[in-house]
């Protein structure tokens, strides 16, 4: 055993730990959208809504990786 859950309970429904990540992922690549759009960032990118997903992917690596081993 290595000590890490394989899923996390909430209430009565058990959730895989990927699911947590990629949803903790997307709100957080959410929120970073939201604060360059309104210190008017994005107008310097090529696409904001690619940067988005490009975002949701790196948070959800990264969220998978260190805080939520899955």
């Amino acid at each position: 055993m290595n000590g890490f859950p394989s899923e996390w309970a909430i209430g009565t429904v058990y959730l895989p730990p990927f699911l947590v990540a990629a949803a903790l992922g997307l709100l957080l690549s959410w929120l970073t959208a939201r604060l360059m759009n309104r210190y008017r960032l994005s107008r310097f990118l090529l696409y904001p809504p690619g940067v988005f997903v490009a975002l949701a992917v790196i948070y959800t690596v990264i969220l998978g990786s260190w805080v939520i081993p899955i």
